[in-house]
């Protein structure tokens, strides 16, 4: 050979390479479909799209989880979401009503194969908007805007959350609150509404200085009377016997002072002596 001759190449000789390449290409993918890391806020469900089909018994967990790399694995949220609906709802005597609503929910974590199987991944567009809204309309069609904006504004609302409730609770989704934003009425009903309810509070609060001045003339009366009862009793207790047994043990005392005394043995009324200072 030749110092201009140059080296035959062989690709035989880089087929080991081109092999073991293939081999690692290959583990990577395998392995990057078997090992499935999922975040505090997700579970995952296993879809074997070969054999049984969504198996919502088998939920992943967070952390690191191993899968048949054949299967595919359906990762879903579970944190707590909100959502807002303003909405015009008619009242019980038909006047439009502003609604402005938040409601906070999560999926149930143990159960969203149930609830992917159901609506897959929009559950909340399909479930959870349609029904609050029904459950906003049916209920505020039952009450007047007054008992709406003042007098039944919390039992509203709860009527409305365990309607919701009952609903969700069969599609595993959790209702966490239900709350009223805002409620428009039209100006002059609202006017109206606060001028009646200022009325009955300053009603309500004569009622009760009338009540407050009647209790306290009935508790003076009733002290009145136990003071005329209690003289009527002294007095009957105090008889003719009882003085003069008084008269006589004053008599007795008065007898044994070294005071110089004349005394008139019978000279009072009712027979009681008459004790007379000497001094004088």
């Amino acid at each position: 050979m030749s110092q201009y001759d140059q080296p035959s190449f062989d690709p035989a000789k880089l087929r080991p390479y081109i092999f073991i390449g293939i081999i690692v290409v290959i583990l990577i993918i395998v392995l990057s479909n078997i090992f499935v890391i999922l975040e505090p806020t997700e579970r995952g469900v296993i879809f074997k799209k070969y054999t049984s089909g969504l198996d919502v018994d088998d939920v992943k967990q967070e952390g690191l989880s191993i899968v048949a790399p054949w299967n595919d694995v359906i990762i879903f949220d579970i944190a707590e979401r909100q959502i807002e609906e303003t909405m015009d709802v008619l009242s019980k005597d038909g006047l439009s009503i502003a609604i402005d609503v938040s409601l906070r929910f999560r999926p149930e974590p143990s159960k969203i194969g149930y609830l992917y199987r159901a609506f897959k991944n929009s559950y909340i567009e399909s479930l959870i908007r349609p029904e609050l809204r029904s459950a906003v309309r049916q209920i505020i069609g039952q009450y007047t805007p007054e008992e709406l904006y003042a007098t039944k504004r919390q039992e509203i609302e709860t009527r409305i959350q365990e309607a919701i409730r009952k609903v969700l609770d069969e599609n595993h989704v959790e209702l966490k609150a239900l709350l009223f934003r805002s409620i428009k009425l039209p100006a002059m009903i609202k006017t109206a509404i606060e001028q009646k309810l200022t009325a009955e509070q300053e009603s309500e609060k004569y009622e009760f200085l009338i009540q407050k001045e009647k209790k306290e003339a009935e508790r003076r009366r009733i002290d009145a009377e136990g003071k005329a009862a209690a003289n009527r009793i002294l007095s009957a207790s105090i008889t003719s016997n009882i003085l003069k047994e008084k008269g006589i043990t004053a008599t007795e005392s008065l007898a044994k002072s070294n005071n110089t005394k004349i005394v008139v043995i019978g000279g009072g009324d009712d027979g009681l002596p008459i004790i007379l200072n000497s001094d004088k």
